[in-house]
């Protein structure tokens, strides 16, 4: 599974932008629920049958979508692919605000779920049986699809961060792998001056990634109380990121070459980039596209920002949510709720999911798999244990849709030597704010 929650350098279409409108006005509006009434009823729409869309480019549920079926002989599940995160998200929100063509679930990206949520374009799905899934999924993940006092989606699988790194290319040159961010800088520099053609990875500055890193070393900064909103990306989180990743940038240490690029796979498989700070899901990717780096991966711990501790944070992850528009919201709920919390997790996790239930994560089974592309490593093991390790208190803008797209366009101009990361933080969290307060938020620092 590619899930591309990194989309810094794209444009947001005015379609995209309307939903954090339609969110401020409606902060202040109870949030419909998909519950209301009558004792809702998930299973019993399903034994009756119904049609659903959903919306969603994860691979592995087409599987699920066809098992589902089987087991609920009148159900009928037209399975779109709408385009990935923000090409979903635009074409989502032109069919909300046309009123029509909205589909019964959608795939929707940790980061960007509270614009839909507080835009009232997702159901509350507390009522429906969500409410008493607490405890069911990993810290993060559930803590991401709780936004204000609804739930507003099912985990479908998490992202918690570990180091991939090119265990060949590190024995070659003598370097010891790091396990904190200090030794990481150490790393990259007796890399290139071993070889000058290794960097210890790539990065063109990447607004998923960034944020990551803020939140693994305690930053929390962005706080969203109703309408007030704030933003302080000179938290201390936020500063140790940037000076830390200033010194690769100062010594170009890091290569500036896009992810998920022709030249990125080449740099992978040739060992010319050496590892990858990312999300648990990508494994697969590794495996499907990086043939020549079979053998030679290995999976450890995220660095830390002090030795000794454990912490770690979330990189990329999607909820599956029930559509406000949804005329069929408890037969879509009991889809949500096969995929995502029963038997429809280990059909994803034997197509190269990573899933975001506790059980699953626990299990023998699983923990104890060894995967041939790394070395018979026993991956999950490491995943595993980061997942349970997430920060705690971590939260997105309301807009963070649109604050990704303009993270080129300010903290990005620190990769190219136009600013420094520190000062280009500060305009993000600027351009970031006017755009808040523009939508009738009240920013504060």
């Amino acid at each position: 599974m590619r899930n591309r929650t990194r989309r810094a350098g794209r444009a947001t279409s005015p379609a995209v932008r309307a939903a954090a409108l339609a969110g401020a006005t409606a902060l202040a509006l109870a949030a419909c629920s998909g519950g209301s009434g009558d004792a809702a009823d998930p299973s019993a729409a399903a034994e009756e049958g119904g049609k659903l869309t959903v919306w969603a480019w994860e691979p592995t549920l087409e599987q699920v979508v066809e098992d589902f079926e089987a087991a609920n002989e009148g159900v009928e599940i037209e399975l779109v692919n709408a385009g990935t995160g923000n090409d979903q998200y635009t074409a989502l929100q032109n069919a909300v605000a046309a009123g029509s063509g909205v589909p019964d679930v959608a795939q929707v990206e940790y980061y960007a779920l509270p614009q839909f949520a507080l835009g009232e374009s997702v159901a509350d799905l507390t009522d429906l049986g969500a409410g008493e899934l607490d405890g069911t999924f990993t810290p993060g993940p559930w803590s991401s699809v709780n936004v204000g006092e609804g739930i507003y989606g099912l985990p479908m699988d998490s992202g918690p961060m570990a180091l991939f790194y090119n265990e060949e290319v590190f024995t070659k040159h003598g370097v010891t792998v790091p396990t904190t961010w200090d030794e990481y800088v150490a790393a990259a520099k007796a890399l290139r001056a071993a070889d000058p053609n290794v960097s210890i990875t790539n990065d063109t500055g990447d607004a998923g990634f960034a944020t990551s890193m803020i939140w693994q070393a305690g930053g929390q900064p962005f706080q969203v109380d109703g309408t007030d909103v704030t933003i302080d990306l000179n938290d201390e989180g936020s500063t140790r990121f940037a000076e830390t990743w200033q010194q690769l940038l100062d010594e170009d240490l890091v290569a500036p070459i896009s992810s998920w690029s022709d030249e990125w796979y080449q740099g992978l498989g040739d060992g010319s980039i050496a590892t990858l700070t990312i999300g648990a899901w990508m494994p697969a990717n590794l495996e499907s596209g990086v043939e020549a780096g079979a053998g030679k991966w290995r999976v450890a711990p995220m660095p830390q920002w002090e030795a000794g501790e454990e912490a770690t944070a979330e990189n990329g992850g999607s909820a599956l949510s029930v559509m406000e528009a949804s005329e069929n919201k408890e037969l879509a709920y009991a889809f949500l709720e096969y995929a995502n919390a029963g038997d429809g997790v280990q059909t994803r996790i034997d197509g190269g999911a990573f899933p975001a239930t506790t059980a699953e994560l626990e299990s023998e089974e699983f923990i104890g798999k060894e995967f041939p592309y790394f070395g018979g490593q026993k991956v999950n093991e490491v995943l595993a244990e980061s997942a349970a390790n997430v920060r705690e208190g971590w939260s997105y803008l309301p807009f963070q849709v649109y604050a990704n797209s303009i993270f080129n366009d300010t903290a990005g101009q620190a990769y190219v030597g136009g600013t420094t990361l520190l000062d280009g933080l500060k305009d993000w969290e600027e351009a970031s704010a006017s755009y808040g307060e523009e939508q009738g938020f009240t920013i504060g620092e």
